[in-house]
């Protein structure tokens, strides 16, 4: 149920559970007949939670996807043309590889004598595995892809620090409730973020921890039948739920 710009409450009915009821469906009537089917309380309304908040962090969640995308695809592109610079480097763009490969970018190859001076920390114990690891030979083509995955990543990231900025706007009326989720373990701010754009703050609606698994399909059941038991799907309520419930929390 969800209160529009006019004080109106709208109430968003799941079809799932409207079909089940029965009555007319056609096209012409079906309206009229949801409307009759309302004024007697026999549809529920849908729980939606925080539906501008939940449309950023998971427009981050797929911005953050297509950024993870264009970083091994320009991977590839070096594997291709010999240059393996992730064995040496755990994070290639990291602030040493990303100066590398911008001098990559630059010429299509680094002399040994240049990358001491554009690694950092740790990076220059490794500076002859480097050596080795960039010797490899750049066509026309594969300068063009680097070029262009390069400035693909930068848009990606920029977007990602700009939908940061939002996000971070709506939370300041939620800092009790950030500082709370955030003392669990292996959950961070932008998770955070997520469970409450996923849950809301007012679990009015949910009064028990059961109801609250069973809305978000993680509710275990027993369905055992002549010995043997049976791991039918959960329930789900939509797709993007599906993403945040079964791991898509990981990709923040």
């Amino acid at each position: 149920m969800i209160k529009n710009t006019r004080g109106c409450f709208v109430w968003a009915n799941p079809a799932q559970r409207i079909k089940n009821v029965p009555g007319r469906k056609t096209d012409v009537s079906d309206a009229e007949w949801i409307a009759k089917l309302l004024r007697h309380g026999l549809i529920e309304p849908s729980f939606v939670p925080q539906t501008d908040l939940r449309e950023l962090t998971r427009l981050r969640k797929k911005q953050v996807g297509g950024l993870t995308a264009k970083k091994n695809r320009l991977q590839k592109v070096l594997e291709c043309a010999n240059i393996k610079l992730g064995t040496v480097i755990s994070d290639v763009f990291g602030v040493s590889g990303r100066n590398l490969l911008k001098r990559l970018m630059e010429q299509g190859f680094i002399d040994p004598s240049d990358i001491e001076g554009r690694v950092k920390g740790n990076v220059k114990k490794k500076v002859p595995e480097l050596a080795d690891s960039l010797f490899g030979t750049l066509d026309e083509h594969q300068m063009f892809m680097i070029r262009f995955l390069w400035n693909e990543i930068a848009f990606y990231e920029e977007s990602i620090r700009q939908l940061d900025e939002r996000i971070e706007e709506y939370l300041v009326s939620y800092k009790e409730e950030m500082e709370l989720m955030q003392t669990m373990p292996g959950v961070k701010r932008i998770t955070a973020a997520s469970i409450l754009a996923e849950m809301g703050h007012n679990m009015n609606q949910l009064p028990t921890a059961a109801h609250l698994t069973s809305w978000a399909g993680v509710s275990p059941g027993n369905h055992e039948s002549a010995g043997q038991k049976k791991y039918p799907h959960s329930k789900r309520e939509s797709s993007h739920q599906n993403s945040f419930m079964r791991g898509g929390l990981g990709c923040f």
